[in-house]
């Protein structure tokens, strides 16, 4: 069998990865807060966890892998979207939830195993939350319940600093009835304006951490393989995690080996909406950029190393997805084995750049089938790509087609009414633009048929509309 080694943040070292139970594989991903479109930083750990899942299942079997990521549906950031707009929660959250499918699909990458809800899990969340406080380890006070961050000797491990080295300019909640700083909510108080359930400590809402840990421990057990998200979740998140998870379950282990990509960068800048280089999957979409383009670019550097973005790469890409493409359809290509250079390359802690350089050494041996199906390994289906060009051109014809179905109906209702008023002066003035933008109208009793000529113009046609 295949050896995959990867970089276990916990001991900050690369490590022959060993399942717990090789015919179930478990795979815990934070995933996003549903109030708004996905930016290219939230698609990165999407699809650098997507070829991890892809690879689990190439080397243990697709029915042996398990993968979990949440959507996070109750937070005061949708809280505060729903009080902006007017809207109820609900409807925001579904909406940004099928966004988020589509965006995500857009880029090639598989649906987890299970998508949880937060909001579907809040009776776990309270069970929880009951146990730590039976165990010392959580107290209540005024409506909140707290994680006692003390009580956990092995607070910090994740992030290899102390709890007294994080208290200065740690991202933490101030707040007068905290017994340590480093406190974090579990649970809190929900007025009448907020959404809440019922608990012991009265009517309210789970913090962000407890989530996760309660979500994980039902649906993938208080043991697992791996948990992975973006390194900003490294510290608080996934550090309160295994917190609270640790002190609920003791005698288990949580996750065992935990994986964190890098952030991206937009043409060598951090991404922000002030330097105007803010990007979500669906701008670069609309943009006529094909989703394996997307995907390519992203996977073309380490997941362990910050990702910049840039409109060359994206060239690139794409030229080079196309030549690829120009081959396997040249060439057919029988089904073969995935290329082990490439098998080697993503086991290799993910090494998707050299799984790259492998995919292009195919090409240049000709070898269209194995560079077909290695593709697959990578989520890159050569067969269905349509180079950004196509997907322009595609997308001025639809547009060209409505625009004509428009005109259509205005002829008609211009006919009509010259018809009725025997005044065919206006017919003609619309009949002699649509000729000067190189359109024949073509007239009978039961139809109007509009046929673009040689010289057709659609620029002329604008205004018309």
């Amino acid at each position: 069998m295949v050896t995959i080694r990867l970089h276990n943040t916990l001991t900050r070292k690369k490590e022959v990865f060993e399942p717990l139970d090789a015919s179930d594989v478990r795979m815990y991903v934070c995933g996003p807060t549903v109030y708004d479109r996905a930016h290219l930083g939230n698609a990165r750990p999407v699809l650098v966890f997507d070829v991890l899942f892809r690879l689990l299942r190439h080397v243990y079997g697709e029915g042996a892998v398990t993968y979990a990521r949440n959507f996070t549906d109750v937070d005061d950031k949708i809280n505060a979207r729903a009080a902006e707009t007017g809207r109820e929660i609900g409807e925001i959250t579904e909406e940004t939830i099928a966004w988020y499918h589509q965006d995500m699909d857009a880029l090639g990458a598989l649906r987890p195993t299970h998508e949880p809800r937060a909001t579907a899990y809040i009776a776990q969340m309270i069970a929880m939350i009951e146990r730590l406080i039976a165990r010392g380890h959580a107290y209540e006070v005024a409506g909140h319940v707290l994680f006692d961050v003390r009580s956990y000797p092995a607070y910090g491990r994740l992030s290899g600093r102390s709890v007294d080295d994080m208290i200065a300019g740690a991202r933490v909640e101030v707040a007068p009835f905290k017994r340590d700083p480093m406190d974090f909510v579990l649970w809190k108080p929900s007025d009448a304006s907020l959404p809440g359930w019922e608990s012991p400590w009265g009517r309210g809402r789970p913090g962000w951490h407890i989530e996760c840990s309660a979500m994980s421990h039902e649906l993938l057990g208080a043991s697992f393989d791996i948990h992975g998200g973006g390194l900003d979740l490294q510290f608080p998140h996934h550090e309160n995690e295994i917190a609270q998870s640790c002190c609920a379950f003791p005698d288990a282990g949580f996750a065992r080996y935990w994986l964190h990509n890098e952030m991206v960068q937009v043409e060598g800048k951090k991404m922000s909406k002030s330097l105007g280089n803010f990007f979500t999957v669906r701008d670069l979409l609309d943009q006529g950029w094909p989703g394996e383009v997307i995907r390519f670019v992203m996977l073309s550097t380490h997941y362990r190393k910050p990702m910049d973005w840039t409109e060359i790469k994206a060239q690139d890409a794409d030229t080079r997805l196309s030549k690829w493409q120009e081959l396997i359809r040249e060439c057919g290509g029988e089904e073969m084995e995935t290329d082990p250079q490439v098998v080697a390359d993503l086991s290799d802690d993910l090494n998707t750049p050299g799984a790259i350089k492998a995919l292009q050494d195919l090409y240049s041996k000709k070898d269209a089938a194995s560079l077909r199906n290695s593709c697959h390994l990578l989520g890159i289906d050569l067969l269905s790509f349509k180079p950004r060009s196509a997907l322009l051109q595609e997308r001025r014809s639809d547009s060209i087609a409505t625009l004509l179905k428009d005109l259509k109906r205005r002829v008609s209702e211009v006919r009509g009414e010259a018809l009725a008023k025997k005044d065919f002066a206006e017919m003609d003035k619309l009949k002699t633009r649509l000729t000067d933008a190189g359109i024949e109208v073509r007239m009978s009793k039961a139809d109007v048929q509009l046929v673009p000529g040689p010289n057709f113009d659609p620029t002329k046609l604008e205004a018309l509309k």
